[in-house]
C-alpha cells in the first residue's frame, strides 16, 4: 500500500490559502484576518510573516491555526481571538467585556490632547475624566502622553474596569489612573467628585436601537450591546453634558465622540449647558465624529 503524502505548508502558502478561503466565505478583511491570526499563532507581528515567508508550518501549528480560523468563521472578531487591538500605536488587551477600540477614537485622543496641552500652560498638573472608559484605551493613552496629569477612568461595568486596569498596568500608568465605577446616567454623579477637572472626554454609546439589526454580525454577536446602543442613540449626551458643566473648571473642555448624523443635536445640547467655542471634527472618512466645547 502506498502511503498518501501529507501536504507540507509554509507561511506564504498558508496565508494565501487562508485568505482565499476567508474571501470565499465572505469574512470581512480576509487578508488582514489571515495575517493577524497567523502572526498571533507564532507570537510575532505581521512583518515577521513576510520576513519568514518560507518558514515551514508544523502539524501541531497547523492544527492550532485551524482552531483560530474556525473561530473567525463563526464571526468572532479577530481582536477577541488574539486578545489584542492596537490603539494609538500601542497594544491593548480586549475581550468580550469591552468594545474593540476603533481608529476613529484616536481622533478623540488627539483632540483631548490639544486641550490638555493648552491647560498645561496654566497648570502643569491637569485633571482628566474619561466617561465610559471600557478598555481604558483613551485614559491610558492620555496618561502616557501627559505624565504629570491625574486621570480618572469611569465605567459602570466592573468587568470593563478590570480590563482597563490591566491595560494601565501593561503600559506603566496604573499608579496614575483612578478607576471609578459609576453610571454616567446617575443624576447624582456630580456629588461623587471632590475636585473639578480640566478636560472631560467620552466615547459613549451612540448607535440607535433601530440600527442594531443592520450592524455586522461580528458586532451584534460579540461586542457588549449596552456599550454601543441606546434607545435613540443620543440619550447619553445630555447627562454627560450636564455632569461636565458641573465638574469642569471654568474654561475646561468637553470632547465627545458622536454618531455621524448626531453633530447638530450634540452641538445644541452642549450649547444649552453653557458650552461655547463648540467645534465639529470629521473622521478619516469625512463623517462628523468629534464635538468639543469650552465651558463658559
Amino acid at each position: 500500500m502506498v502511503k498518501e503524502s501529507v501536504r507540507e505548508w509554509c507561511v506564504v502558502d498558508l496565508l494565501k490559502t487562508t485568505t482565499d478561503f476567508f474571501a470565499a466565505k465572505k469574512v470581512d478583511e480576509p487578508r488582514m484576518s489571515a495575517e493577524l491570526l497567523l502572526a498571533h499563532l507564532f507570537a510575532e507581528d505581521r512583518l515577521w510573516l513576510y520576513l519568514n515567508h518560507n518558514r515551514p508550518v508544523s502539524g501541531s501549528e497547523l492544527a492550532a491555526f485551524r482552531v483560530l480560523c474556525r473561530d473567525r468563521l463563526d464571526g468572532r472578531p479577530v481582536q477577541y481571538i488574539t486578545g489584542e487591538q492596537f490603539f494609538y500605536g500601542k497594544p491593548f488587551a480586549v475581550d468580550e467585556r469591552v468594545l474593540i477600540p476603533r481608529p476613529e477614537t484616536e481622533l478623540l485622543v488627539e483632540h483631548a490632547a490639544e486641550f490638555l496641552a493648552a491647560r498645561k500652560t496654566v497648570s502643569p498638573e491637569c485633571r482628566l475624566l474619561d466617561i465610559g472608559t471600557g478598555s481604558g484605551c483613551i485614559a491610558v493613552t492620555l496618561a502616557g502622553l501627559f505624565p504629570h496629569s491625574e486621570v480618572t477612568a469611569l465605567d459602570r461595568s466592573g468587568e470593563a474596569l478590570d480590563v482597563a486596569r490591566g491595560n494601565a498596568r501593561k503600559h506603566g500608568v496604573l499608579d496614575r489612573i483612578i478607576f471609578f465605577q459609576a453610571d454616567m446616567y446617575d443624576p447624582d454623579l456630580v456629588l461623587r467628585f471632590s475636585s473639578p477637572f480640566d478636560v472631560i472626554v467620552s466615547n459613549p454609546p451612540y448607535i440607535p436601537e433601530c440600527e442594531w439589526d443592520g450592524l455586522q454580525k461580528e458586532v451584534r454577536g460579540f461586542e457588549p450591546k449596552d456599550a454601543l446602543i441606546t434607545p435613540q442613540g443620543i440619550d447619553a449626551y445630555l447627562p454627560i453634558c450636564r455632569t461636565a458643566a458641573s465638574i469642569l473648571k471654568p474654561g475646561g473642555a468637553l470632547c465627545l465622540e458622536i454618531h455621524a448624523e448626531g453633530a447638530e443635536m450634540v452641538r445644541s445640547i452642549m450649547a444649552s449647558e453653557h458650552f461655547g467655542s463648540i467645534s465639529v471634527q470629521k473622521d478619516y472618512s469625512g463623517f462628523d465624529r468629534i464635538v468639543s466645547g469650552i465651558l463658559d
